[in-house]
């Protein structure tokens, strides 16, 4: 399942990572994951700031661009977010430890995953932002299960916010 929605501003951005994080099946077994591509400047970590901040994350989200990692608890659960921009190879991600995150009640989110290419689980949303000026767009895919109920739970809520 598949979906593109234009994202016309920064708040459009932001929307959709708040409708993201209120449609999350967390009721399903296994950590929930969202891997995002785009060039720079597309909205990568807007909209993880938005997904973790509407999950209850009370702190600053900021890029993990030099440390990699960094995670956020709210409640009983855990944001990580990741960003491989700075990886050279895929082999760099086993000291890392990401395997250890993906437990129960995490949200994993990793920008730039295709730099992880072959040592990353298969995510459960891939999103996949553009500039498209004078905004931005977005193709979300499902590639698990819990994906596709990701989508279509949040489906009505997805037209709505391009209509704003």
């Amino acid at each position: 399942m598949s979906r593109v929605i234009a994202l016309p501003d920064e708040e459009a951005t932001r929307r959709l990572g708040a409708l993201l994080a209120r449609h999350c099946p967390w009721q399903l077994p296994g950590a929930r994951s969202v891997f995002l591509s785009g060039e720079l400047g597309a909205g990568k970590t807007t909209l993880t700031a938005a997904l973790f901040v509407a999950c209850g994350v009370r702190e600053d989200v900021r890029s993990p661009s030099y440390a990699l990692v960094e995670t956020y608890p709210f409640g009983e659960r855990l944001g990580v977010h990741v960003d491989l921009y700075r990886l050279l190879d895929p082999a760099e991600l086993e000291p890392l430890g990401l395997r250890d995150y993906l437990e129960t009640n995490t949200l994993f989110v990793v920008e730039w995953p295709e730099r992880g290419a072959g040592e990353l689980p298969v995510p459960d949303l891939w999103l996949h932002l553009a500039l498209a000026p004078p905004g931005r767009r977005c193709l979300l895919e499902s590639r698990t299960d819990a994906g596709g109920r990701w989508l279509a739970a949040a489906g009505a809520d997805l037209l709505q916010s391009e209509a704003v």
